[in-house]
């Protein structure tokens, strides 16, 4: 009987150990989220918000990968394809809901391919022109006058295509009757780039990406799509009030898994998310970017993708926005 009971013991204490090792394991692996589009955009500005606090709960390094191109979908599919471990994670913009509408074929399925894990911070989209342009571009009134009086002279700057900044510039032009052409780039920090080395002028873009060039007077904001003027912009009026209350598109932002990814895991890490999203000091970081610091779980994220999708759909079509093939 004693050797039994010891037996069993030594045999516990041997599964004890297993566990620890496995939960060791685990927590030692690095944990890579895929930001697909080029930094310096809201997604990537996001991602390195989390990146520390979020290493820091969840006992594990984590690395902001940028994989940008064919308007994120590039990165978008490399996530879904991964293994469905909890180590590779997408975060995203709004680019994820657009896409199906966008694009003719795209190599993933918003609902099918991926396992949400929280739905993060949102973004307004701002027009920016340079603070000293020339040519009289320095309200939104005056980008209508030029456009009308010559539909070949203006262009303006995206973070991509799928993006929401591309659509609310897509929106004005459909509801103003005017062309501008536009200037897809890889992602925010190109677009911004464009704006600055006067290659376009106009760059439609979340505001997290500009906001201090505007704060500081590099740049000027000519239009918002919030419904009420930004706190920390109070200069800068908003499509509403400025005549196009139909132009209030934000900048959403999720955080995805593998759909395989089982829930023990992604539950793992919506808990950590949601912690350090509710920390002051992040709360604080992202409204000082230019953030609405909203957030929650995966059921949040699941009402806006479900939300979402069919909303772009009908959005792209009635705007008469051609697909991508």
């Amino acid at each position: 009987m004693k050797r039994w009971v010891g037996a069993t013991a030594a045999a516990m204490v041997t599964l004890a150990a297993l566990g620890m090792q496995q939960s060791s394991a685990q927590s030692s692996r690095t944990i890579r989220i895929i930001v697909p589009f080029a930094p310096g955009g809201s997604a990537d500005l996001l991602a390195r918000v989390l990146q520390a606090p979020l290493g820091k709960e969840l006992n594990q390094t984590i690395i902001v990968v940028n994989r940008a191109g064919a308007g994120s979908n590039i990165g978008t599919v490399e996530v879904a394809r991964a293994a469905a471990d909890g180590n590779t994670l997408l975060l995203t913009t709004s680019a994820f809901v657009v896409n199906p509408a966008l694009y003719e074929t795209i190599p993933y399925d918003p609902f099918k391919d991926f396992a949400p894990v929280a739905a993060l911070p949102t973004a307004p989209n701002i027009f920016v022109v340079m603070a000293n342009a020339g040519g009289g571009i320095n309200a939104l009134s005056s980008v209508i006058a030029t456009a009308k009086a010559d539909p070949q002279k203006l262009n303006y700057a995206s973070p991509g295509h799928g993006t929401t900044p591309e659509l609310t510039m897509e929106l004005l032009k459909l509801k103003a009757a005017i062309e501008i052409t536009n200037i897809s780039y890889s992602g925010g920090g190109p677009a911004m780039q464009a704006l600055m080395a006067r290659t376009v002028d106009i760059l439609s873009i979340a505001l997290p990406v500009v906001q201090s060039q505007v704060q500081g007077g590099t740049m000027k904001g000519i239009a918002l799509t919030t419904t009420q003027r930004w706190q920390a912009l109070p200069n800068v009026p908003t499509f509403t009030e400025l005549g196009f209350p139909d132009i209030t598109l934000a900048t959403e932002h999720f955080l995805l898994a593998p759909a395989a990814t089982p829930p023990d895991v992604i539950a793992r890490l919506t808990k950590a998310v949601l912690t350090v999203a509710a920390q002051d000091a992040v709360k604080e970081r992202v409204r000082q970017i230019g953030y609405d610091p909203i957030s929650g779980g995966p059921e949040l994220a699941k009402q806006w993708i479900a939300r979402d999708v069919p909303f772009f759909k009908e959005l792209v079509k009635n705007a008469k926005i051609p697909q991508i093939k």
